[in-house]
């Protein structure tokens, strides 16, 4: 990760704008520490899916926990098909 201050990359933009196509780029300010974090459209895509993929796993998890059966009619009856 390649950190730079505000005023850095207000004076750079495309040049960290370019770099963050390879590596995230850490924005940060006196004071105020990590204000922002610039990455490249793919990584924020892929980071993205991982956290739903995570979140659907979660619920699966948590869906084989429940006990008791669901009849077809009562499941279709709740789709409302």
């Amino acid at each position: 990760m390649t950190p730079v201050t505000l005023s850095q990359f207000r004076n750079h933009q495309s040049d960290y704008i370019a770099t963050a196509q390879s590596e995230p780029v850490e924005i940060t300010s006196r004071g105020a520490g990590r204000r922002a974090v610039v990455v490249s459209p793919e990584f924020f895509d892929r980071a993205v899916k991982a956290m739903e993929d995570l979140a659907d796993i979660l619920a699966a998890d948590e869906a084989r926990k429940e006990t008791g059966r669901v009849s077809q009619e009562e499941l279709e009856r709740e789709l409302g098909l």
